[in-house]
């Protein structure tokens, strides 16, 4: 009897791990594998980017009068910055467009080391690329490493500007196409900055780089210098400040210091309605020949208002004085206005219909039969998806 109780209990003690293992591998086999997502997010980094596609129609060829055809960076030959692709001295300028397809990988700790990858491919990237970089459909737009500690943090690499209220990344303007003082101001730098948060309401940048959109050592032989001051006396208001100088290229054979100021003040009244103004300042020493002098300025003022979580618009009015033909073919006013409505088809997908009119103080704009204008009309459609 004892001898066939505990044959019994062995028996038991045997099959009872069996039917445990047997219980627990179903559980075990249908938990999902982690996916890319899951293991980006436990190490703390982010992946997201966008299109841009769009269509622009004008009354013009999109060039300025006397230009052989398009330049990079929408210098001297197109009369828009970006949105004129592809322009003919003999054709009206109607195109469809693929204007960015962006990718950006971040991780960038409250503490501790980080890095920032921002990569752009389309016809804007030829725009973009800094000297050195080539003029491709494909630009690596910012690209850096950084360190935080504190209320400091410091980067080094490729990185956007300060100056100016647009920027390069699509969805975060308010409007289809880009103001001139963001395309005759600076890109991007590569170089080195410090940013210290003295205060819920005082920022100071401080940087040292290889000037306007160089991406390694060029004839200039000396950085730039940058400066930043970005205050917030109160929720309603805020004052960005950025200053630029260094060696930078008058025309092909002379070199000189180039100051540039700008400003950038933000008015919010509420969570739908919110003002903006950039104002800008550049003075170029030596523009044409040693001891020559050019100055420009510019002045954007933006009103944006959000009528519900579907429905937004948006205009913009600018004034370009290019004093000395620096920025510009020749000495000119320019003068735009424009305006954005935007219609959420998704949370991640905005629709904009655009119309914008420009004005000169000179016949700039070259029709397509050979004529010249002082004014320029456009309409445009552009699909903006986030991902």
């Amino acid at each position: 009897m004892k001898r066939h109780l505990l044959n019994t209990l062995i028996l038991a003690a045997s099959i009872v791990p069996s039917v445990v293992m047997a219980a627990d591998a179903p559980a075990n086999m249908n938990m999902p594998a982690p996916t890319v997502s899951d293991i980006l997010d436990a190490s703390g980094i982010a992946v997201s980017g966008y299109l841009d596609v769009a269509y622009n129609k004008m009354s013009s060829t999109g060039l300025f009068v006397g230009t052989a055809g398009p330049l990079p960076g929408g210098f001297l030959g197109n009369s828009r910055i970006f949105d004129t692709p592809g322009a003919t001295a003999t054709h009206k300028f109607s195109s469809f467009n693929l204007h960015q397809a962006a990718l950006i990988v971040s991780k960038m700790p409250k503490e501790g080391a980080g890095g920032y990858l921002n990569l752009t491919a389309g016809q804007d990237a030829a725009t973009i690329a800094s000297a050195g970089l080539g003029t491709s459909n494909l630009d690596v737009t910012q690209a850096y490493a950084s360190y935080a500690t504190g209320a400091l943090t410091v980067i080094g690499g490729k990185f956007a500007t300060l100056a100016g209220a647009e920027l390069i990344t699509t969805p975060s303007n308010k409007n289809y196409s880009r103001a001139w003082m963001f395309g005759w101001g600076p890109y991007t730098h590569t170089g080195a900055r410090a940013t210290y948060v003295a205060s819920d309401k005082i920022t100071l940048i401080a940087g040292l780089n290889n000037g306007w959109d160089q991406v390694k050592h060029s004839s200039t032989s000396t950085k730039t210098t940058e400066l930043g001051f970005i205050l917030t006396p109160f929720s309603m208001f805020s004052l960005a400040t950025s200053y630029y100088q260094g060696k930078e290229m008058g025309n092909v054979a002379v070199v000189g210091t180039r100051r540039y100021l700008d400003m950038v003040g933000t008015i919010t009244v509420s969570d739908k309605l919110n003002f903006v103004f950039d104002y800008a300042n550049g003075r170029q020493k030596d523009a044409v020949t040693v001891g020559s002098q050019a100055k420009w300025n510019a002045l954007a003022l933006y009103a944006n208002y959000q009528f519900n979580d579907t429905w937004r618009a948006s205009y913009r009015h600018e004034a370009f004085d290019d004093k000395d033909g620096f920025r510009s073919p020749f000495a000119q006013k320019l003068t735009s206005n424009t305006a954005t409505v935007g219609y959420a088809v998704a949370q991640n997908m905005e629709l904009r219909g655009e119309v914008r009119f420009d004005k000169s103080t000179v016949n700039a704009f070259l029709q397509n039969d050979g004529s010249t204008k002082k004014n320029q009309t456009s309409s445009a459609i552009q699909a903006v998806y986030k991902f």
